[in-house]
């Protein structure tokens, strides 16, 4: 069973309300992912998705906090925040260095995930991201995990 971290924008996805047609096709694939694959992972979040999930800017609270039930929360270790200072820094992932992107993938990183699952394609699961990551990664003798839609991690019965 692979370790995926999940990340808020998975359960935005989820539970949003929203109509055009990328959003309702990422909700479909979001809540069959859910349905089929969730069970054949280790599945992860950290109090920085609860805290994201909880905002009361955040639309659909509810419905999203109600799918962090059962899932292991990961510690933000001083080395995770660290490491996502260094995210910032080195222009991986944008600022603050304290919260957001930074954190979710620095403390996937220092807690060892396979994945990140995420819909977030500007910041996180794009290709010059992933490259960017794996050269600060293997310089500091991290290994990088992969940073996922969940389309791209399927697995057939």
């Amino acid at each position: 069973m692979a370790k995926v971290y999940l990340e808020p924008s998975f359960f935005s996805a989820c539970v949003s309300r929203r109509t055009a047609p990328r959003i309702a096709g990422w909700r479909a694939t979001s809540l069959e992912w859910w349905r089929t694959q969730a069970p054949k992972h280790r599945l992860f979040v950290s109090p920085e998705v609860v805290a994201e999930l909880s905002a009361p800017e955040f639309p659909d609270r509810d419905p999203a906090l109600e799918m962090l039930r059962g899932l292991a929360l990961l510690d933000i270790t001083p080395e995770s925040l660290r490491l996502a200072e260094l995210l910032v820094i080195e222009r991986v992932m944008p600022g603050p260095p304290n919260a957001g992107d930074a954190i979710h993938v620095a403390t996937a990183i220092v807690h060892h995930m396979e994945y990140i699952l995420s819909w977030n394609i500007q910041h996180l699961a794009n290709e010059n991201k992933r490259r960017h990551l794996a050269v600060i990664c293997l310089r500091l003798s991290y290994v990088p995990p992969l940073i996922v839609t969940p389309d791209m991690l399927w697995e057939d019965s």
